[in-house]
């Protein structure tokens, strides 16, 4: 019966963690972007960059797991943004109160690991932590770089760039954001349409948006 009650507890917990592929990014919703990415999309491409992180000082492995729990709770409370205006504490309030539902649906190892995760990122306790809030950051930019080129509209979410100002501190994060900073005046400059300008290749789908075949 024991074993029968923790598998149907942790169903209940991918259901809800499921749900995550239909929760939007609400800053794009409010920014009228045509399909808007869901927030397991933001935490996947999170996940992927703290994989490529060559930095021997930081744990990667670890900086992958506060990377895929750091917005687990918006499966129940959805993504609040700063347009809502509901304080940080009470966003924080709901968000604990949702990871307490979640983690309570898993075995006790589990349950502690992963709400200590998402306290350690909440709270920007460890280098690893606060190196994923710059990856949160990065990606978030470079989505709306990615959005403008694909609605052909250069400029157009400069809010998002705007807010991250003075926000990245670790080497490879800056490194990747003057990269993309180049990449998108460059585009700005030039009206550019073609996400792969400079980057020629002989195969002729290369021009084709991300997620297309």
């Amino acid at each position: 019966m024991a074993a029968n009650c923790q598998a149907g507890n942790m169903l209940q917990f991918m259901k809800l963690i499921g749900q995550l592929k239909r929760v939007p990014r609400t800053g794009w919703v409010y920014r009228n972007v045509k399909q808007p990415e869901s927030v397991s999309d933001h935490m996947y491409r999170m996940s992927m960059m703290a994989l490529t992180i060559t930095d021997r000082n930081i744990n990667r492995d670890r900086c992958m797991k506060l990377a895929l729990v750091h917005d687990m709770a918006e499966c129940i409370v959805g993504d609040i943004a700063p347009a809502d205006n509901i304080s940080k504490t009470e966003k924080h309030r709901r968000e604990e109160e949702a990871m307490k539902h979640l983690t309570g649906l898993l075995q006790e190892d589990l349950r502690k690991e992963i709400y200590e995760l998402w306290t350690e990122y909440e709270q920007q306790s460890s280098p690893e932590a606060r190196l994923v809030k710059e990856l949160d950051q990065l990606e978030m930019i470079l989505q709306a770089h990615e959005y403008e080129e694909l609605e052909h509209t250069p400029g157009r979410l400069q809010e998002f760039f705007d807010s991250t100002q003075g926000r990245f501190h670790h080497p490879e994060v800056l490194q990747l954001v003057k990269s993309l900073n180049e990449e998108r005046a460059g585009h700005i400059a030039t009206g550019s349409k073609s996400s792969s300008e400079g980057c020629q290749t002989t195969d002729n789908q290369s021009n084709r948006p991300a997620g297309t075949s």
